[in-house]
């Protein structure tokens, strides 16, 4: 796919940091090229899928040209991680818990809807479903 997502964290409805390093963690096994100038990571997974990772504020990290359930299976583990959610613009915002379902911004809430997904595979689906 080669539109783009955001892994992001809100406290009380608004934008909060990412724990980077936290980030890195999770990713760094799977770099395969980094770009230290534009703060871009390219990951690749067992399944050879690959996406690209755009640390592009302390709020959120931007992924795009993602591949399936290598990559979903990935970002189920840095939204753990993270405690953090992901936002498909024009479709689903992706939340861990059922309990987190006040955590995005209200203007999240009110456009798109709030699923909940635990796993790459719930991810792949909350997308198609969008």
């Amino acid at each position: 796919m080669s539109f783009d997502i955001f892994v992001c964290r809100f406290e009380n409805g608004e934008p909060a940091p990412l724990d980077t390093n936290a980030a890195h963690g999770v990713l760094s096994p799977y770099v395969v090229a980094r770009d230290p100038r534009t703060n871009f990571l390219q990951v690749r997974t067992a399944e050879r899928e690959e996406a690209g990772a755009f640390f592009s504020s302390p709020d959120d990290i931007t992924f795009n040209r993602f591949g399936d359930d290598g990559i979903m299976d990935l970002l189920a583990v840095l939204l753990r991680r993270l405690d953090a959610v992901l936002v498909v613009p024009g479709g689903p915002t992706v939340i861990q818990r059922d309990e987190d379902r006040d955590l995005p911004s209200a203007v999240l809430r009110r456009e798109w809807p709030v699923v909940v997904a635990h796993t790459g595979a719930e991810i792949d689906r909350a997308f198609r479903a969008s």
